[in-house]
């Protein structure tokens, strides 16, 4: 039982004692600086089952406390706060407790309790992946973390969109206009290629589009009737039929498509445990609507289209079965909801990692889901998020004003070493070594800038701002962390040693960074249960400010006595492991040295 719970679980017992009273839950926040305390219990909440001054109530509640809870020292009480002071032999048996920890804060996942699967990326198979597909990814990865580390199994997954009409453009334009060129021809990256083609098809089409108007045709018309948009729906139909020659050409460029795509995801620092495929998922669903139409969650119409009416829900009528009996997609999104379970047993729950355009989309499929009778459907989540912008305005793919993923990452370590090199940081570097960090700091840099905002936020990404040595930023915190490895390398001191409270005496900034470390655990729970990896980006800041205080404070190599310098070593070291587990949660790696 942690400190928190242990202070909830008597000021319960003192309002029952007390007051003979029930208290649901006990609100507390942060001591504010110019009042002495630790942690501070609010008042004005339990006025609803306790009647009287919350001045005397705040009273009578700290006195128990002091009687009853040997964590607590003493108590000052103003207005409706009362805030309680903590023994420091509370922060150091802590400390004790956790400091040879290398896995603080994580809860080892249960092997036998339900799994969750969390499904991220899933790009179209016609392009590279942009800026919009990084925070999809990173985002996607970091919640997978989180979730392990508050002790769930966790499966990440993706559903590669790899059939449509959208493929078909990129495979006819190769076709009329590639000469055979490949990746290897090329010295392309495969998705990169494949990108190229998808664009040299909007600009015929366009360029058709024109010459039918010219000709007389309505702007609408032209775009119906362009040839190359014809003869890409017919390859579409061959496809689906089976023909042999357009199948080989659609595993070819796919293939080159997957390796592009791995080199990314590797470049980044992100996987996946299994993978789905549209091609292979796309006529999922169908028997679960007959089923559906046998229990009476569908209705059939006259046209032979089928519906689901959620209107007493508060949504409207959704459409899974076309007339002429083939799927949409929300037909397919469900039958590959439930082979998901049939693959893996275990999962009890799903996080979809997708924009915050389709909430509607997701609202009506669990809700779908859950008619269907599977009691997992209470267990699914969409992990909606906001568009990430950039000052130059928005992105479009089909004409190629997308912002490239890996071209990012890219400029993200040249403008980190481009900084680095002004601030003359490196000296004794190698050129490799160099490079190695470049790219550490400035994925940590673009990781961090997107991590640390509200998922459902919308972003307006700036390169240069991300990378900054100072403020809220992933350079900042990792410049922290190399510069603790750079007092560890200096320290020279047994780390293995433990202390009781009679010899060590807390200084202010000890028990600031203590009281901040102690936050770890929750934190992290509170991540997972909200899946918001924003929660860990900002505690790792402010770990990181409480440590800079105490560094700019108070001297650890320097200090007074041997104990005074082992306890702030180790406290330093403890920090640092918080740094790089938290970072870790993040995706972020950190540097040793920088």
């Amino acid at each position: 039982m942690n400190l928190q719970e242990t202070l909830s679980k008597n000021v319960k017992q003192a309002i029952k004692t007390v007051f003979d009273a029930e208290l649901e839950s006990v609100e507390f926040q942060a001591t504010r600086k110019e009042f002495a305390g630790d942690i501070t219990v609010v008042v004005f909440p339990m006025l609803r089952v306790v009647k009287g001054n919350p001045v005397q109530i705040g009273e009578q509640i700290g006195q128990f406390l002091v009687d009853h809870v040997e964590e607590v020292k003493a108590f000052n009480v103003v207005k409706g706060f009362l805030n309680i002071e903590i023994h420091d032999a509370h922060y150091i048996n802590f400390f004790n407790s956790i400091k040879a920890n290398s896995q603080y804060g994580f809860v080892t996942p249960n092997s036998k309790g339900k799994a969750v699967m969390v499904e991220y990326s899933s790009p179209n198979t016609n392009k590279p992946l942009h800026l919009g597909h990084i925070r999809n990814v990173i985002l996607g990865y970091s919640v997978s973390n989180i979730l392990k580390a508050s002790g769930k199994k966790v499966y990440k997954t993706q559903i590669i969109n790899d059939r449509g009409i959208h493929i078909c453009k990129s495979m006819l334009a190769w076709k009329r206009f590639g000469n055979e060129e490949t990746p290897q021809s090329s010295g392309l990256k495969g998705d990169k290629l494949v990108g190229n083609y998808y664009v040299k098809f909007d600009q015929e089409y366009k360029a058709e589009i024109q010459q039918l108007i010219s000709e007389g045709q309505t702007e609408e018309d032209a775009k119906k009737n362009a040839p190359i948009l014809l003869e890409a729906q017919n390859m579409l139909r061959k496809w689906e039929a089976g023909d042999k020659e357009v199948y080989a050409l659609w595993e070819t460029m796919n293939g080159w498509v997957y390796e592009g795509f791995d080199a990314t995801y590797k470049s980044i620092g992100v996987d996946f445990d299994t993978l789905y495929y549209e091609s292979q998922t796309y006529l999922l669903g169908k028997e679960f609507v007959e089923e559906g139409l046998k229990t009476g969650v569908f209705i059939k119409k006259e046209d032979g289209s089928v519906w689901c009416d959620l209107t007493e829900e508060g949504l409207d009528e959704k459409i899974v079965l076309r007339s002429d009996g083939t799927a949409v997609y929300m037909t397919q999104d469900i039958g590959t909801a439930i082979q998901r379970v049939k693959d893996f047993p275990d999962v009890g729950g799903m996080v979809y990692t997708v924009g915050n355009e389709q909430e509607y989309h997701f609202q009506v499929l669990f809700l779908i889901i859950k008619k269907l009778g599977f009691d997992w459907a209470d267990n699914l989540y969409h992990l909606s998020y906001g568009m990430v912008d950039l000052p130059s305005g928005k992105m479009k793919s089909r004409e190629g004003t997308v912002v490239d993923a890996d071209d990012l990452v890219d400029e993200m370590a040249q403008t980190a070493g481009e900084i680095s090199e002004e601030l003359g940081k490196l000296d004794g570097y190698s050129q490799q070594e160099k490079q190695d960090l470049y790219k550490t700091i400035g994925l940590g840099a673009l990781k961090y800038f997107i991590l640390k905002v509200d998922p459902r936020k919308r972003i307006l990404f700036d390169p240069k701002e991300s990378i900054d040595f100072q403020g809220n930023t992933g350079p900042f915190i990792q410049y922290t962390y190399a510069r603790i490895q750079s007092i560890l390398r200096k320290s020279n001191v047994d780390t293995h040693v433990n202390f009781n409270e009679n010899e060590v005496t807390l200084h202010d900034k000890e028990r600031a960074l203590l009281k901040q470390l102690e936050l770890f655990p929750e934190v992290i729970h509170n991540a997972a249960d909200n899946y918001s990896p924003a929660l860990i980006a900002n505690y790792t800041y402010d770990l990181v400010k409480e440590f800079n205080s105490f560094y700019q404070n108070v001297s650890i190599l320097g200090a007074d006595t041997e104990t005074e310098k082992v306890f702030r070593v180790q406290l330093a070291q403890c920090v640092a492991n918080t740094i790089k587990n938290a970072f870790g949660l993040l995706g972020i790696n950190v540097p040793e040295r920088m």
